[in-house]
């Protein structure tokens, strides 16, 4: 099966959103052997919509509409399909009663052009929206299958995960199944990974392999088609064997792993705590570990000292340090380490000090990062980063070398990794 997306919306054209949603439905369709040949951006303008329409019927056996099933008058992507498959619309009465609901609970007046929400095209099977008020369609037709997604990700994404992809998967299976297993990699770049693997993956047949680089990560997916779910990973486990022997260095998680999530389960699972010094980075440290579920138990918290003086004067960093050796100096991002892990009487204490540009700081080029990490009563280690990129891809991407530092150091003295 190969199918073509199509995003509905001016603001992707003009710029004002990023079109995530193709990039989402794409690695949703890739797990079930899905090729995806064509991502195509419309405006909410009908007639384009149709010959957009048009030219992906020639090609595609599976068509998806992401955006357009809002309640106002650009919203005309089921409209204008609907009239092109030359059927009507009805009103969904599950979905009406879910959008009714929804303005009673909050006690907000619903307009009429709500109710256009609820319309759905004949002949359509409904997917639930549990996270919003437009339903989706799946439209099976005699050669090929149109689905309907909103457009805001936060619907699109659960939508398809539990009520579109389970209904491809059965057309697609042939009685089999397909499992995908996701190594993750931090580290080294796509290029040198996919050359040191290149000759796994041209031998490649059942299962497959994929790289796909992601902000200073990469992963490979392992996708295997067998009769159960035994036999799909009896393929995979010796792919996965053979990839790790040669890059096994470099992971740092599977599946739905980030870096954030491996770290604070690992803290979690040790029972350290951890507290951090900030200043390029302000927080984002902290901030990255926050948002995964269950830090609170190993989070102590930190300070943001951006400034020589709060340096010198919250965190207590010698002024004689920051005179010899500046603010963007191993020595500075040990000190920070030490001073933060004591003052949060935490296990392990980590700085982040830098110059994230576009200037540079002193006499420190754009793009230098000290990274320091005090665990217990050990020695400080230090680490320089000198990156090339944007200030807040900097920001992130020192972060994120942080964080896999430290589960390095973890697994390294013999804390679980994986």
């Amino acid at each position: 099966m190969n199918a073509e997306i199509i995003a509905v919306g001016s603001e992707l054209l003009l710029g004002q959103i990023a079109n995530t949603n193709a990039k989402f439905i794409s690695s949703q369709l890739s797990e079930l052997g899905i090729n995806v040949y064509y991502h195509t951006v419309v405006g909410d303008n009908p007639k384009r919509l149709v010959q957009a329409i048009e030219i992906a019927e020639k090609r595609a056996d599976l068509i998806i509409f992401s955006g357009g099933l809002g309640p106002t008058k650009d919203d005309l992507t089921k409209e204008t399909i609907a009239k092109h498959l030359g059927r009507g619309m009805k009103e969904d009465l599950e979905a009406m009663n879910m959008i009714e609901a929804f303005f009673a609970k909050r006690n907000r007046p619903m307009t009429a052009n709500n109710r256009k929400q609820a319309l759905v095209i004949e002949g359509s099977e409904v997917l639930a929206n549990e996270n919003g008020m437009a339903p989706g369609m799946f439209i099976p037709l005699e050669n090929s299958i149109v689905i309907l997604l909103p457009g805001p990700p936060k619907e699109l994404e659960p939508m398809f995960q539990f009520e579109a992809k389970p209904k491809l998967a059965k057309l697609v299976s042939d009685g089999g199944l397909i499992v995908s297993h996701v190594l993750r990699f931090y580290g080294i770049g796509e290029a040198e990974l996919e050359d040191r693997v290149q000759h796994i993956i041209d031998q490649q047949t059942n299962p497959t392999i994929a790289p796909l680089a992601g902000d200073g990560e990469v992963t490979l997916r392992i996708t295997a088609k067998a009769a159960s779910e035994e036999e799909a990973w009896s393929l995979i486990t010796p792919t996965r064997t053979e990839l790790l022997e040669i890059v096994g260095d470099y992971l740092y998680g599977v599946n739905d792993d980030s870096l954030s999530s491996k770290l604070v389960n690992m803290l979690i699972e040790n029972d350290l705590k951890i507290s951090a010094a900030e200043s390029l980075t302000a927080g984002l440290f902290q901030s990255e570990l926050a948002a995964i579920q269950g830090v609170s138990q190993v989070l102590q918290g930190g300070m943001v000292t951006y400034t020589e003086e709060m340096k010198i004067n919250q965190l207590g960093v010698p002024k004689e340090i920051i005179d010899q050796y500046s603010v963007v100096s191993a020595e500075c991002a040990a000190s920070m380490a030490i001073n933060i892990k004591e003052k949060f009487n935490a296990d392990i204490g980590v700085s982040l000090t830098g110059a994230a540009g576009p200037g540079k700081h002193a006499d420190q080029p754009v793009g230098t990062v000290w990274i320091g990490i005090a665990f217990r009563d050990d020695e400080p280690l230090t680490f320089e980063l000198n990156l090339q990129g944007m200030r807040n891809t900097n920001r992130l991407r020192s972060v994120k070398t942080a964080i896999y530092r430290l589960i390095q150091l973890l697994s390294e003295k013999g804390y679980r990794k994986i």
